[in-house]
């Protein structure tokens, strides 16, 4: 009889050979999880800002970028844009609500504030709006955004985030 750990979710950064596992996280995501606020055709316009992988790869490269995983496979990731701007939360369907999102959040508020960040912000999509509420973030203002020939809405919202504790705060929020 062998013994094995319970399987549980677990954070790395992003590696190159990643980005295929990402960008279907991405689009099942948005495919299975937005249909309630976007039409079809707008989540067609979103996923398709993923068709280049080349290019997702290397936006998702020049942010700070985690992967969430369980039982060591990808479940979601996150990305942090100039240390204060949440620029990608997505989690696959089969994950969603299971805890990957709050601790890929988590993530990126605690290193934004041990790098000095006051604020963190966030364009959050309408259906993860109430994630992000839950978790302190306050709506700014509404926003629409041009994908090919569809427009989307989004809300950007901001945190005031605490110092890290024995550590400073340089400003670097928006």
């Amino acid at each position: 009889m062998s013994a094995r750990a319970n399987p549980k979710l677990a954070m790395r950064p992003m590696l190159p050979t990643d980005v295929p596992f990402l960008a279907e996280i991405f689009r099942s995501s948005i495919e299975e999880l937005t249909s309630e606020d976007y039409s079809e055709a707008q989540r067609e316009a979103w996923v398709a800002t993923a068709d280049d992988e080349e290019a997702f790869g290397r936006k998702l490269a020049g942010e700070l970028t985690l992967v969430a995983t369980f039982d060591g496979a990808a479940v979601g990731f996150a990305a942090l844009a100039d240390n204060r701007h949440i620029d990608m939360l997505y989690v696959h369907p089969a994950a969603a609500g299971q805890g990957a999102g709050a601790m890929l959040v988590d993530a990126l508020e605690k290193l934004a504030a041990a790098r000095g960040t006051k604020q963190l912000s966030v364009d959050a999509s309408d259906n993860a709006r109430s994630f992000f509420e839950k978790r302190g973030f306050k709506a700014q203002q509404r926003n629409t955004i041009a994908l090919g020939d569809e427009w989307l809405a989004n809300t950007t919202m901001s945190k005031t985030l605490a110092a890290a504790p024995g550590g400073k705060r340089d400003g670097g929020g928006s």
